[in-house]
């Protein structure tokens, strides 16, 4: 499914993702849908592919979401991953979308949390908007 949005949309997104970066200092947070494309990104990621960061993250939730099944879960919603510098959150929002929090041991994963879930009810509006009233056919 293609989807558009508008330059009003994009600028509501990118609010939401400002206020996850400054409220919990993380590094970035990154909006992909789960084929891996990239919707929006806000933060500092430098020499980081942020597109190759979000196929892999697809292709990561895809696999996860088989495990789930396995265990007779509907889906598990979140993802952690702790590096020894940094960390990834991995949210999913709605059927679509996968929001991706990068972050170091500077701030908490309790932070990181209580920010998202601060802003995923108007992310989740916003995104909602999109996807059931602005899909389009693929070609």
């Amino acid at each position: 499914m293609d989807i558009i949005i508008t330059r009003k949309d994009l600028e509501k997104i990118n609010l939401c993702l400002d206020k996850v970066v400054s409220s919990s200092h993380a590094h970035s947070v990154l909006l992909i849908d789960r084929s891996g494309q990239l919707i929006a990104h806000h933060g500092n990621t430098p020499g980081i592919d942020i597109l190759s960061l979000s196929a892999l993250t697809a292709a990561n939730f895809g696999a996860t979401a088989e495990i789930a099944r396995i265990l007779g879960e509907e889906e598990f919603t979140l993802l952690f991953h702790k590096g020894k510098n940094e960390n990834v959150y991995f949210s999913a929002i709605g059927e679509h979308v996968i929001l991706v929090t990068l972050f170091d041991d500077n701030t908490s994963l309790g932070l990181i949390r209580l920010q998202i879930n601060k802003i995923i009810d108007e992310l989740s509006s916003i995104l909602s908007s999109i996807f059931e009233e602005k899909a389009v056919p693929a070609n």
